[in-house]
């Protein structure tokens, strides 16, 4: 299989290899084993639990952290086939690339990074590879899950140079301004599909956004009417899903394409010559116009609707109180996070929160807070 792949490609061989060495895995790819111990860590289980928009009690039919990992590795994979990239880093990067988001969705990370200012910050790309190199206990020869260089660099996909400065290898392109391999870049863009294009499919399954609104969106509009050309009578969910998955057929068809003729333009020999290019996974420049004005759209109509920005306050407040409680009372912790507490508090009550599920939270702020809960 791996003469199938193009020569910029992410080759298992060619790997710079984990941080602590191991065996070479059997019957399967250094990418392959990165993915398999994604899946099975603490983490990824508790996306299921961890919200995109909606709080995970609203429903049950809404995308989770879970169903959103799932969707992007599964466009991922379907970009990086078709540009003879390598699939199972293109996966790997995928599901791990939201292990670090805290409960709430973005309102949980705000308030969290608020909270954190004074210490650092927070930022959930870097707690995404903290979560795989440290917080994640399943080995006995090493912390963390020991992923390859190739993965934890596609983990990171935004970070400062004074925080680049301390993450050693994986923080090299970012002193360096050069970019990642090509099956980080898909993942970026795989990550952006999916998360426009669900949010619409779930705004509109909460009713806090109509069609008649959403067919004032460009992209929108025209996969509608090509829906109701090709089924006159058809409506209801049904027509919003021939819709949404029309979208997304258009995206990462122009994704492809407009890919490929940026790798042909510049002709890569390697993944150094990736690295030195300007970004070569991109949309055309119609369709990034249409992924603008639906981002925008979505800005104004579904995260800023009332019923959402309700729910995001009480996520924020939750959040901040958890923090102040446990800052100011370190022993309220769990016995582990005391333990990380006696080297550096603040970030150990980050790591903590963090790591919780949104009922987690909820149950965990009424437990400190309500005298009616043990």
């Amino acid at each position: 299989m791996m003469s199938e792949l193009a020569p910029y490609a992410a080759h298992t061989e060619s790997s710079r290899g984990r941080r602590f060495r191991e065996a070479p895995p059997r019957g399967r790819s250094e990418y392959q084993r990165d993915r398999d111990r994604i899946i099975h860590s603490t983490g990824f289980r508790r996306l299921e639990y961890k919200t995109q928009v909606f709080v995970n009690h609203e429903g049950d039919l809404f995308r989770t952290r879970l169903t959103h990992s799932l969707e992007v590795a599964q466009i991922g994979r379907s970009v990086a086939r078709h540009l003879s990239l390598s699939e199972d880093l293109t996966e790997a990067i995928t599901l791990a690339h939201d292990l670090g988001h805290t409960p709430f969705g973005h309102s949980g990370q705000d308030a969290l990074n608020d909270c954190m200012k004074p210490y650092g910050g927070f930022e959930h790309n870097l707690q995404s590879l903290r979560v795989v190199d440290v917080l994640e206990q399943r080995y006995g020869a090493f912390d963390g899950l020991n992923l390859t260089f190739e993965t934890r660099e596609g983990i990171l996909k935004h970070c400062s140079l004074k925080n680049a400065r301390l993450l050693g290898d994986v923080g090299e392109r970012f002193i360096r301004r050069q970019r990642p391999g090509l099956e980080a870049q898909i993942a970026n863009l795989a990550d952006e599909i999916a998360y426009n294009n669900h949010d619409v499919d779930d705004g509109l399954r909460s009713g806090l956004l109509e069609m008649e609104q959403l067919a004032t969106v460009g992209i929108f509009r025209r996969h509608m009417r090509a829906a109701l050309k090709a089924y006159p009578k058809i409506e209801g969910r049904r027509l919003v899903h021939e819709t949404v998955r029309r979208m997304i057929d258009t995206l990462v068809t122009d994704l492809i394409r407009q890919s490929a003729a940026s790798i042909r333009a510049h002709a890569p020999a390697s993944v150094d010559d990736v690295r030195k290019a300007p970004p070569m996974i991109r949309f055309s420049q119609r369709i990034q116009q249409e992924q603008i004005e639906l981002k925008q759209f979505l800005r104004s109509n579904l995260y800023r609707h009332y019923r959402v920005s309700r729910m995001s306050s009480k996520a924020r407040r939750i959040i901040t109180d958890l923090f102040q409680a446990f800052l100011a009372e370190p022993g309220l912790l769990p016995p582990e996070f005391q333990t990380r507490a006696e080297t550096d508090t603040p970030r150990a009550i980050a790591d903590y929160i963090a790591g919780m599920t949104d009922r987690y939270a909820i149950v965990e702020h009424r437990r400190l807070f309500s005298i009616d809960v043990s």
